[in-house]
């Protein structure tokens, strides 16, 4: 059972490396009966050379402690599947998620939820990932977007307090192409660069509108945030001009940075983010992983207001909120986000299902276990594979909650259906990157939804969806 003193006691202590803004999130205003608060400090008591000191200090030893846990979770070992992305880098195979001491997945299969509770059997990479610093969070960066941005820019988005945790053979190629619905005979427009205010008017003007040419600006200028602002109250050396949208959705796609919800309170129940690409924007109709957001002009605004400074307006406007007008700027970064267009798919045809003549028998078997016995099409629904709606797992059935490395496992609530148009593109899966491969993902659901598929149905499927 969950023993909330023992939940309090592990919190302290994993808060104890992070800083002022960590803490007073994770315990509250540090008060005597430590109630949690909604709200971040606005004047932290500590000094910036101080916090610098102490944290790059504890760095090794944060990074150390969530480096076991993938570990402890996870094949992380560089190895192909076979296929490709859209650019040519190597997607990962085989199912990486470890399983507990003499656990096969054919016996985790068959077992009821109640069984897979009662005997411990919920495999560790099932569970909620961390942040690789949960109690502290905030936007984490790829090395490798780090070093280009540095390059064309100056602006550098390198922590003093952590680094990216993932190997970036699990994560999307960079950079990724840019397919435009407005003019697929140009293919890829990015050219095989990466989309920063250094170069987007040159590469786009004459392709897009003014408007589009505008929204694009605003999609690649920085802006102050929670981590990266002017303020004390930042984890950059200097005092920085910010992020901009797209340090996360790059060049309209993702490069799988992370950071954690800004609307769930307090810290140990935030999930980490998995940033979903843009492509195909314009075929969606709910955005933000769980938050359910109406439109995309809906989601561009929260993002730079609230979720920049997690979900609080008074540090926002302390580190430099961005107030974007809704009738101009925010509607021409809507405008050009819904011309970013889902990579080629040669197997399907216009219905979005496999063309006979073109897929192998291994994929046509995956489609017909898809809209078969696997139920994947009651959710994914061609030709985008997505329903537009939201759909609550309830995976808290098969674990007793526990705290993991300061992110308190338990309810993940209502998630969204992500359109599995060009999934190969875009690892790592799940709203919080706890799945690290396609095959992962098979495993997890024929578990979750209790399908009983044999180890051949599952490859199958995975064939399937790395056709699409």
């Amino acid at each position: 059972m969950f023993n909330p003193r023992k939940a309090i006691v592990e919190k302290l202590l994993v808060v104890a490396a992070c800083g002022t803004v960590g803490i007073l999130l994770a315990t509250g205003t540090l008060a005597d009966d430590a109630r949690p608060s909604s709200y971040a400090p606005v004047n932290p008591t500590e000094s910036f050379k101080s916090v610098r000191e102490r944290m790059e200090k504890a760095k090794p030893g944060v990074e150390a402690t969530h480096k076991k846990l993938l570990e402890l979770r996870y094949d992380l070992a560089d190895r192909s599947a076979g296929a490709t992305m859209s650019k040519g880098k190597a997607v990962q195979g085989g199912t990486r998620v470890k399983l507990p001491s003499g656990m096969t997945w054919d016996k985790l299969g068959a077992m009821s939820p109640e069984e897979i509770r009662s005997k411990g059997a919920w495999p560790e990479g099932f569970y909620p990932l961390p942040h690789p610093n949960h109690p502290e969070g905030g936007m984490l960066f790829p090395q490798h977007h780090i070093d280009e941005v540095l390059k064309q820019e100056g602006r550098d988005l390198t922590r003093f307090d952590l680094d990216f945790d993932l190997p970036a053979h699990f994560l999307p190629e960079f950079p990724p192409p840019i397919y435009l619905t407005t003019r697929p005979d140009l293919g890829d427009v990015s050219q095989g660069k990466l989309v920063t205010i250094m170069n987007y008017y040159e590469m786009f003007n004459g392709i897009l509108n003014p408007k589009q040419l505008e929204g694009l600006r605003l999609l690649v200028t920085p802006f102050p945030q929670q981590q990266y602002n002017q303020t004390e109250d930042r984890r950059s050396v200097l005092p920085h001009r910010g992020v901009a949208c797209f340090d996360c959705h790059v060049n309209g796609h993702t490069n799988a940075a992370t950071h954690e919800v800004g609307d769930i309170r307090p810290q140990e129940h935030r999930h980490r983010i998995d940033t979903p690409s843009l492509r195909g924007v314009n075929i969606q109709r709910l955005f933000g992983s769980q938050r359910a957001l109406k439109s995309v002009e809906d989601f561009t605004e929260f993002e730079q207001r609230a979720a920049y400074f997690d979900g609080d307006p008074v540090i926002a406007v302390k580190k430099g909120v961005n107030p974007l007008d809704r009738g101009s700027q925010v509607h021409a970064m809507a405008e050009f986000e819904a011309l970013l267009d889902f990579p080629p798919a040669p197997k399907l045809n216009l219905f979005g299902r496999l063309n006979p003549s073109k897929a192998s028998e291994q994929e046509l078997r995956g489609e017909a276990l898809f809209f078969g016995k696997a139920q994947c099409s009651a959710c994914h629904v061609p030709p985008y594979y997505t329903d537009n709606l939201m759909h609550n797992l309830k995976t808290e059935r098969f674990f007793e909650e526990k705290m993991i490395n300061g992110r308190l496992a338990s309810a993940d609530g209502p998630i969204k259906t992500f359109p599995l148009r060009g999934i190969k593109d875009s690892p790592p899966y799940l709203h919080d990157d706890r799945l690290l491969t396609l095959d992962d993902t098979v495993e997890f659901f024929n578990v979750v939804f209790g399908l009983k598929l044999n180890a051949q149905e599952k490859q199958d499927i995975v064939a399937f969806m790395l056709a699409l």
